[in-house]
C-alpha cells in the first residue's frame, strides 16, 4: 500500500504533473524494451503489434492523469518529443552513454560460421538466423561473411552473393548529399 500510495504522486502545477509523469512513463519504458531485449524491436509478429497497442493505452492514463483533453494530450507528446530528442542527442554527444542504453552491436556470423555465443546472448535461434540470412539473399549461413544484430534491433548481412547481385554499373546521386556515387 505504501508503495502504490508513493506511485500515485500528483503536483500543484497540472503542466509540471504531466511533463513529469510522461519522463516517467518514457523512462520505464526505454529500461523495459531494453531488459527484454532488441530482437523485439525488429521482428514483430501479430503478438508483439497488439502487445504494443496494449501497453500505449495502458500508460496514456499514467503519463496524463486526470487531464484528457486535447491540452493534457499535447503536453504529453510534446514532453515525449522533447525527451526523444534529449536522449538522441545525448547518444550523439556520449557514445559511452549510448552504448550504457542501447547496448552494443553483436556479431553473429563470421565467414559462414554462426557464433552460437552471441546467438544465445542475443536469444536468437539458428531458425532465426537462417531466416535473417536468407531475407537478405543469401542461400544458407555458409554463404554470408558477415552477419551482425545491430544496436536497433536489425540483423545487417552481408554476403559475396549479395554484393555480387547488387553491383550497379551506372553512377547514381546520393539522395542526401546530391554527390554521384560509382557502385
Amino acid at each position: 500500500m505504501i508503495i502504490v500510495n508513493t506511485l500515485n504522486f500528483s503536483l500543484n502545477n497540472p503542466i509540471l504533473d504531466i511533463i513529469l509523469r510522461t519522463l516517467a512513463v518514457y523512462i520505464f519504458m526505454i529500461l523495459a524494451i531494453r531488459l527484454f531485449g532488441k530482437k523485439e524491436l525488429a521482428q514483430l509478429s501479430v503478438i508483439d503489434l497488439v502487445f504494443i497497442l496494449l501497453i500505449s493505452n495502458s500508460v496514456q492514463n499514467a503519463m496524463v492523469g486526470p487531464d484528457t483533453t486535447l491540452s493534457g494530450g499535447l503536453i504529453a507528446a510534446g514532453a515525449l518529443f522533447l525527451a526523444n530528442y534529449t536522449l538522441k542527442h545525448l547518444f550523439y554527444r556520449s557514445q559511452s552513454f549510448s552504448k550504457m542504453v542501447q547496448g552494443e552491436s553483436l556479431l553473429l556470423i563470421y565467414e559462414g560460421v554462426a557464433n552460437m555465443e552471441n546467438c544465445k546472448k542475443a536469444e536468437i535461434t539458428i531458425e532465426e538466423l537462417e531466416a535473417a540470412v536468407r531475407e537478405h539473399g543469401a542461400r544458407d549461413i555458409q554463404k554470408v561473411d558477415l552477419a551482425i544484430l545491430e544496436v536497433d534491433g536489425n540483423i545487417s548481412v552481408i554476403s559475396s552473393e549479395f554484393q555480387s547481385r547488387s553491383k550497379v554499373s551506372h553512377p547514381r546521386k546520393h539522395k542526401f548529399k546530391g554527390r554521384l556515387n560509382q557502385n
